[in-house]
């Protein structure tokens, strides 16, 4: 009898547990198969599915990132780019649906009299950076996902250092988990200068903190709130990619910015900051003068706030798209639902094309890619392996009238956990100068066909389909 009551015992608690895990998985999953996959788990196996499920089926993440980093603008009313607004901003009709999106996610204004410069690789970034920190009068704010201890490093490190040895505030944000890849060196390069240095939630055991998903990969330059740098570059010798004794030379694209959303950038490092260090800092206000004609807005995003800045407005681009769809990223991994808007587009006969690097530097990344690329060829998206050195550049433009530059890759990883900001451009000679670049690296780049990806030998497709199940992480 004591045997039979255990027996009943554990059957009424693995019933009361499965209950439990399977409600909370109908209440929370989005997806009805998730829902349907882990439900039909927690009831084959009542004890070892539940505890299954809680340990891997229930996104703290999110949860976690908004209690530790609030959503920015969760009290802030929502912004409404008019009518007699946008026709004064040079907003084509056809994009009108697509700026009332970015109105509702963003809460900031489309703001007008910006001047863009497109700058390739380190040999033209890093210059104009240095010389515009040389510059600096009032306020240096920098923020880098890597900051590598290297020959850029130091004189990033000494050009900040002068311009705080004669009086300038500088704040540098590093962030925590890439600078646990160089051992901290680059956080103690610069604090041989005496800078203000913090790194973004830096994984360590005391405090416990693993926060190794909660990244920020945003990279910014602001000089006297006037100008700014951003777009996809590190502080690394691995730009430098004509440098003929680069043992790893990277391609990317970066960009100098005046004009009023100048503020937006900085609004956003001093958020950042504040976050990081508990210090409020208020660099002295400056003056901003129109300096352009590109209408520009920045599109912050992170796994703090509830719903994602960035896919929702690259979902409302890409259904705004009447003739081109172009994406350049190192890093291709898009989800189900960014996949079905662009074979969508393709299929109503816009032209979608892809330019990935013939090799990345995540090799585990460049076999997830390969897996998904055959549906999206089939659907008539066209996409290109450009030569090497590996490109790290990312670009997204739509027609010729709108462009996205900044931080973000197009997937799961920059598009769902970390803190990345891009900037959204309504300018047709801004977008003219990109298409340039872009159709000048896909004429030297080669056509993937998906009978191509098919034909490889079964292991490797099996290999591809494998690292393809954790292209959420990667």
């Amino acid at each position: 009898m004591p045997t039979l009551g255990y027996e009943w015992a554990l059957l009424a608690l693995g019933i009361s547990v499965a209950l439990v895990a399977s409600s909370h998985a109908l209440l929370n999953k989005r997806d009805p198969r998730a829902a349907w996959g882990w439900i039909i788990v927690c009831w084959l196996f009542p004890l070892g599915g539940s505890l299954i499920y809680f340990l891997f089926g229930i996104n703290r993440l999110k949860a976690h990132a908004q209690k530790l980093r609030p959503p920015s603008a969760a009290h802030t009313p929502a912004v409404d780019s008019g009518a007699n607004t946008r026709r004064e901003l040079g907003v084509p009709a056809s994009l009108v649906e697509l700026v009332r999106t970015a109105d509702a996610l963003t809460h900031l204004p489309l703001v007008s009299g910006n001047s863009l410069e497109i700058l390739h690789n380190g040999e033209q970034a890093y210059p104009a950076m240095l010389a515009s920190i040389d510059l600096a009068r009032h306020s240096v704010a920098v923020a880098s996902y890597i900051f590598d201890p290297d020959r850029c490093g130091e004189a990033f490190a000494d050009a900040l250092g002068r311009a705080h040895a004669r009086g300038v505030e500088v704040r540098v944000l590093l962030d925590g988990y890439a600078e646990m890849l160089v051992l901290g060196r680059g956080g103690r390069l610069l604090r041989r200068h005496d800078l203000p240095v913090m790194r973004f939630h830096p994984p360590g055991l005391i405090p416990p903190s693993l926060h190794v998903n909660l990244r920020n990969h945003r990279k910014l330059l602001i000089i006297d709130g006037v100008h700014a740098f951003t777009g996809g570059m590190n502080i690394s010798d691995r730009h430098l990619a004509d440098d003929p004794g680069n043992p790893y030379p990277e391609t990317d694209i970066h960009f100098a910015l005046t004009g009023p959303v100048v503020a937006q950038l900085l609004a956003t490092f001093l958020e950042d900051w504040r976050y990081a260090s508990g210090e409020t800092w208020n660099p002295p206000a400056a003056t901003i003068h129109a300096s352009g004609v590109s209408t520009c807005r920045v599109i912050a995003d992170g796994p703090n706030e509830s719903v994602g800045h960035l896919a929702h407005v690259l979902f409302a681009a890409i259904a705004a798209a009447n003739h081109h769809v172009r994406i350049m990223t190192p890093y291709f991994l898009p989800s189900r639902e960014l996949s079905a808007a662009l074979e969508a587009a393709a299929l109503r006969g816009v032209t979608v094309e892809v330019l990935l690097p013939a090799a990345t530097n995540h090799r585990m990344v460049r076999y997830a890619m390969l897996h998904g690329l055959p549906y999206l060829i089939d659907a008539g998206v066209r996409v290109y392996r450009r030569p090497q050195p590996f490109a790290h550049g990312k670009l997204f433009m739509i027609d010729d009238d709108y462009a996205q530059i900044g931080s973000a890759n197009f997937d799961p990883r920059s598009l769902r956990l970390n803190f990345e900001l891009n900037v959204e451009v309504y300018d047709p000679g801004f977008s003219k100068r990109l298409t340039a670049h872009f159709d000048a690296v896909r004429a030297a780049s080669e056509p993937i066909s998906a009978a191509e990806l098919r034909a490889q030998m079964l292991p490797k497709r099996l290999r591809n389909a494998f690292c393809w199940l954790f292209s959420p992480l990667l």
